[in-house]
């Protein structure tokens, strides 16, 4: 997980179950299998932070959707790796998405749950709780989101991108918004000379095929603004692809 510029929160691995008609218990099988590093560490990491740090929307993803997603028509499915506390997965069903929202932290989800109940969302955001270095939700989604999918703990990242791409339906969109650089408050566990990749590694680690389009390949740059209120100009990657229709 890493804070973006808005306040959004997003961690790195989670998710569920499809399929609900209503927010579900924040479980799944990371329970059932026994907690892991990752989940332990999210855990503490949530238990932590204030519940409203990451309930607003991430800027740069909402851009994209806004462009490129087309407004949802009744049973639009969208899916949320590494929801946080849900600002863009309340966001995305505010705009009419039915939203599997998927985190590993059953603290997160909680809040997640309460926000979408506050909101008068409940029927559309759906909490579940996986590791997603162990599981990831069947089906597929007509648009699939993970925004700032980064963490401390060793997770097989590029297969959970794999899994990602292969969870978007004929016609609809991937989008990955991560890193590209540090921000003065950004964790850096003893690594000042971190390599972020490039927007072209990131989708060259994808291994798509022919049946996929490029919407966005890019890095710009924002101002981002920290926990306490300080600013700094950061690079993010932004990989939008879409899955060609059937």
């Amino acid at each position: 997980m890493n804070s973006d510029s808005t306040g959004n929160t997003s961690t790195n691995d989670a998710t569920g179950p499809t399929g609900h008609t209503g927010p579900a218990s924040p479980t799944g099988p990371t329970d059932s299998a026994g907690p892991t590093d990752s989940a332990a560490f999210w855990e503490s990491h949530y238990a932590g932070v204030d519940p409203q740090w990451g309930t607003r929307p991430n800027a740069v993803l909402a851009e994209v959707v806004t462009a490129l997603a087309p407004v949802p028509g009744v049973g639009g499915r969208a899916l949320d790796l590494g929801c946080g506390h849900g600002g863009d997965a309340l966001w995305l069903a505010s705009l009419g998405w039915d939203v599997t929202a998927v985190d590993v932290s059953a603290t997160a989800l909680e809040r997640v749950a309460a926000g979408a109940a506050a909101s008068g969302l409940a029927d559309r955001v759906h909490p579940d709780r996986h590791d997603l270095a162990r599981s990831f939700p069947g089906g597929t989604f007509d648009l699939v989101t993970a925004s700032y999918f980064h963490t401390p703990v060793e997770i097989p990242r590029d297969q959970v991108l794999r899994r990602a791409a292969a969870a978007v339906a004929p016609g609809g969109l991937l989008v990955l918004v991560e890193h590209a650089s540090l921000a003065p408050w950004s964790w850096r566990d003893g690594h000042e000379d971190v390599r972020f990749p490039t927007p072209d590694e990131v989708r060259t680690s994808l291994r798509l095929d022919d049946g996929w389009r490029t919407e966005r390949c890019d890095a710009p740059e924002r101002i981002a603004t920290g926990p306490g209120g300080e600013t700094a100009t950061v690079t993010d990657n932004v990989i939008a692809v879409r899955r060609r229709p059937a």
